[in-house]
């Protein structure tokens, strides 16, 4: 990949990649330093990096970079997410962006990403187990247990109202 390239990507994909870090992170810093240390991967190892393929490459370094960050974080804030997770019970929530934030929240961050993945990134089973290193069909079993799991949340009244 040339020099030329790489800046092609990073106007490309800067914004994909990003949007998909902060909506599994949640956290616009946390994603801001994910997706910036993608990015220096790729750039340390553009020599060996087809252009054609720089967008997969990308996705997967980042997803690995989210999933470090994410269990870093766990260790040092498992007491608090604890705290916070029993002052929310039977809280209502009102509107339907928190509703669907709240169902993403209860997937595993493997199931999250992939829901992400696939219908709001829109990539295929295929581009999904190339960047998480799952084959095609634990894609397929991991993405349909997650939209049970959505599903049965999102139909129950309690949550939703």
């Amino acid at each position: 990949m040339t020099e030329r390239e790489y800046n092609e990507c990073v106007r490309v994909y800067a914004d994909n990649v990003y949007r998909f870090i902060v909506k599994n992170l949640r956290h616009e810093e946390d994603a801001r330093d994910v997706v910036q240390s993608a990015f220096e991967k790729m750039w340390q190892h553009r020599d060996s990096i087809d252009y054609d393929k720089s967008k997969s490459y990308l996705f997967t370094v980042a997803y690995h970079q989210m999933i470090d960050h994410l269990r870093k974080s766990k260790r040092v804030h498992l007491k608090e997410e604890f705290a916070e997770s029993t002052s929310i019970i039977n809280r209502p929530v009102s509107n339907l962006k928190k509703v669907l934030e709240e169902a993403l929240s209860r997937l595993s961050e493997t199931q999250r990403s992939l829901v992400l993945l696939k219908d709001y990134e829109g990539y295929s089973y295929e581009e999904i187990g190339q960047i998480t290193s799952l084959s095609e069909s634990q894609v397929k079993v991991y993405l349909h247990r997650a939209r049970i799991q959505l599903k049965n949340y999102l139909v129950s009244p309690e949550n939703v109202l």
